[in-house]
């Protein structure tokens, strides 16, 4: 057992003469520790400003034989694997506010101590997927009328390819050398989701890049290996539509999707016209002329044939009685996989929001062929939220089933306080 320091208790603990507030040796930057406090023990160290790894060459060069990474609120519960330079783990946010507690408690005769024990890769997680603490949400401040995130793919501690010529932790004072190395972030899942593209156009030489995009959204799943909906990693809450957009992808599903939403160039000047572009603007993207005028007659931004439905009310204000409000879409589905019949369904309608009149009138199309989709629905804006604001998030889901085909777009509803 060795005994364990954290440099950022009051005091002062391990940290040098240079950080005597304790901040900089809590999150060991470099020069923060005091080799004499230190040496022979395990540190511990905050997460953030410096990277985990840089965190660790500090720890090392002071003297010390380990380190326990602690997560903060922002991290909660997430971990990284990481090539550390010396012995070390990582606890999360409620393990690491529980060690500075047991060291604060420490005395001199009395020291916290501690060990690093490596207990073997564990398979059959419960819960997984989960959504990684660091990956990006939603909304999209600039066009909400687009759900985003599109969709979630690996992107954890995945094994990768790496450069020789660079230590796998990434700092100058690695010297080892290896051509692999476990990595992870948004440039992980990218070259997944990258290759399922490639896979499905290779499959479908004729799909256009948004015919592909809507077979991986619409083919995604929501739910996790224990059935339940799949959970944020960093807090273990359920996760929602702007953690993990239409799903985690599915390879095999998607490359049989049924219907898809395609997207021709002119819809996309017709997304810009309702987004308020003026056709000058549009003209420098596109190099031709454009008319805005037949677009903004057609509706809003997101009746985009995206694979997803996503609306934004304004809340009413205070002392303004609640109204219902309206929006409508428009999706034109193609049939790409002999659909043999079904209709689509609000199968997971948003609470709170209604659907006006029956079903949409609309059938599954026949083979390459295409059939439009009219849907309006309406809210009470003055509905509360969960924390007693007058904002508040409705997820749902739109899905088209002929048994043996299930096509899912998820649908948001997004009533937003007024500013103040």
């Amino acid at each position: 057992m060795y005994e364990l320091v954290y440099a950022g208790a009051s005091g002062g603990g391990g940290a040098s003469s240079s950080a005597a507030d304790g901040y900089s040796a809590s999150m060991c930057l470099d020069g923060s520790l005091d080799p004499a406090a230190v040496r022979g023990k395990i540190v511990v160290c905050n997460r953030g400003v410096n990277s985990r790894a840089a965190k660790g060459d500090v720890v090392r060069r002071a003297g010390a034989v380990g380190m326990v990474l602690a997560n903060g609120a922002f991290d909660g519960e997430g971990f990284v694997a990481d090539c550390h330079v010396l012995p070390a783990t990582a606890v999360g946010a409620a393990a690491g506010e529980k060690l500075r507690k047991y060291i604060a408690s420490s005395t001199k005769q009395r020291p916290a101590t501690g060990t690093i024990v490596f207990e073997g890769t564990h398979l059959g997680v419960h819960p997984a997927p989960v959504v990684a603490a660091f990956s990006a949400r939603g909304p999209n401040p600039q066009s909400p009328e687009i759900l985003k995130p599109d969709l979630i793919a690996p992107g954890l501690n995945i094994l990768a390819a790496w450069p020789s010529g660079v230590g796998p932790a990434g700092i100058p004072s690695d010297t080892r050398r290896t051509e692999f190395n476990i990595l992870s972030g948004t440039s992980m899942a990218c070259p997944h989701v990258s290759g399922l593209a490639a896979l499905l156009k290779a499959a479908h030489p004729t799909w256009s890049p948004a015919a592909i995009k809507s077979a991986l959204m619409t083919t995604a799943y929501v739910r996790d290996n224990r059935n339940g909906m799949m959970v944020d990693e960093s807090t273990g809450a359920v996760a929602g539509a702007f953690d993990f957009g239409a799903g985690h992808v599915d390879p095999m599903r998607a490359m049989d999707p049924g219907l898809v939403y395609d997207i021709a160039p002119r819809d996309y000047v017709s997304f810009l016209c309702n987004l308020n572009y003026t056709e000058q603007s549009i003209r420098a993207i596109t190099r031709r002329q454009a008319d805005c005028r037949g677009a903004r007659r057609a509706g809003h931004a997101g009746n985009l044939n995206y694979p997803s439905l996503s609306a934004t009310f304004a809340a009413a204000g205070a002392g303004t009685a609640a109204a219902t409000m309206r929006t409508h879409f428009i999706r034109t589905a193609t049939n790409v996989g002999g659909v043999a019949g079904g209709v689509p369904r609000v199968g997971e309608r948003p609470r709170g929001v209604q659907r006006d009149g029956a079903a949409p009138a609309a059938g599954v199309p026949a083979r390459r062929a295409a059939a439009e989709l009219h849907g309006a629905g309406g809210g009470r804006g003055g509905a509360r939220g969960e924390d007693g604001t007058r904002e508040a998030v409705r997820s749902g889901a739109l899905t088209w089933s002929d048994g043996r085909h299930v096509v899912r777009s998820p649908i948001v509803v997004t009533v937003q306080a007024p500013l103040q």
